[in-house]
This record gives structure tokens, C-alpha cells and sequence, in this order.
């Protein structure tokens, strides 16, 4: 069939043998599913090849096709998100209890794992060298957090009491529209970080 079409239209791209499976796996894909049909016109080809191979069942297409949509991810963003299981974490967060405010947005906005190989830190480092790869490396970190975080300062200066503290990394949540301060530490957590900025 490649052939002939390359006969019939010679110069014509993409109706090689390989083209013409992936056509076929798209078609047979999505042919029944009726949530997703609608969707399949609004991302590109090279986001559908991504997905068709990255994901296992329906829901996990339906949902990074939906998340290709809403943030217009790029082949290399969404590569980022299927290679570090953006999927999976964002299912387990689902679980915890969240407050109203959260709540109202229809999703929790916040993981409970963040992935962030793109830091290239060495093994041993120290929590400035952290907040400094972060601030290098903002748009990754951003995409990693969800493009609803706009950054607003690091090391911001706060009183409280009388007391000045800094608050590592400030950003404010358009969907919640509050601010979120990130307090960074490294190792294990402990309970006690809890209460602090």
C-alpha cells in the first residue's frame, strides 16, 4: 500500500510502511472511545505517537491528551511528563484529603513527589546549592510544579513579630490565588518542618 501511494503522489510524506502503522494503531485506538474522539484534532501527531507508546490504558491517554491540551505541552514537555510518571503521582495525590479552597479547583494542584533530574546536582549539596539550581532551572521546575505557579522571589523577606525570616522560594497559584511558600530542605523529612516558612 506504501508504495502505491508513493506512486500515486510521488513527494507525498509520512505513507511510508512505519506511517501507515502508526495511522492504523491511531485509528484502532481511538475509534470507539467516545470521550476521547473529540479531543484527538487538538494535539499534534508527534504528542499522539508520544502517548499511543508511553501509556497503558485509556484513562492514562485520555488524561495526558487533556493535560497536552490545557498547558499546549511540546513534544519535549510532554516526554518530560510521561518519562517521570506525572500520571501515577498525580493519581496517588488525588487521595489525600484536600482543603475546600483546593477543593472548588476540581483537581489538587499539588503532588506528593516531584521529580527534578534536571537540576544535574551532584550527590552531596547543600540546600542553597538546591534553591540555586531551582532558580537556574525555572521554567523545568515550573512545568514540574504545573504552569498555574507564576514565581515570584527567592529568599523573600518576611516579619513575623518582630522576627525577619526568608522564605526560599515564593510563588503565587493562579487557580488558588494565594501565594505558596517553599520551604527547602534536604533529607528525610521531619514532622517539625511542618511549621516552619
Amino acid at each position: 500500500m506504501s508504495r502505491e501511494i508513493q506512486e500515486a503522489f510521488p513527494g507525498i510524506k509520512g505513507f511510508n510502511r512505519r506511517g501507515l502503522y502508526r495511522m492504523k494503531k491511531f485509528y484502532e485506538t481511538y475509534k470507539d472511545n467516545e470521550i476521547v474522539t473529540p479531543l484527538v484534532t487538538q494535539i499534534s501527531w508527534t504528542n499522539h505517537l508520544l502517548i499511543m507508546s508511553g501509556c497503558k490504558t485509556d484513562e492514562e491517554r485520555e488524561f495526558y491528551i487533556r493535560l497536552c491540551i490545557k498547558e499546549n505541552y511540546s513534544k519535549r514537555q510532554l516526554e518530560r511528563q510521561l518519562d517521570s510518571g506525572y500520571y501515577e503521582r498525580y493519581m496517588l495525590s488525588k487521595e489525600i484529603l484536600l482543603p475546600e479552597s483546593v477543593k472548588k479547583l476540581g483537581e489538587n494542584p499539588f503532588l506528593d513527589s516531584y521529580v527534578m533530574e534536571f537540576l544535574d546536582l551532584p550527590n552531596e549539596f547543600h540546600e542553597n546549592d538546591l534553591r540555586k539550581a531551582l532558580i537556574r532551572n525555572m521554567k523545568d521546575f515550573i512545568l514540574e510544579l504545573g504552569k498555574d505557579f507564576t514565581f515570584i522571589d527567592e529568599e523573600y523577606k518576611v516579619q513575623v513579630g518582630g522576627d525577619d525570616f526568608r522564605i526560599d522560594l515564593l510563588f503565587y497559584h493562579r487557580g488558588l490565588q494565594c501565594l505558596v511558600a517553599i520551604e527547602l530542605k534536604i533529607g528525610k523529612f521531619k514532622p517539625e518542618y511542618i511549621s516552619k516558612f
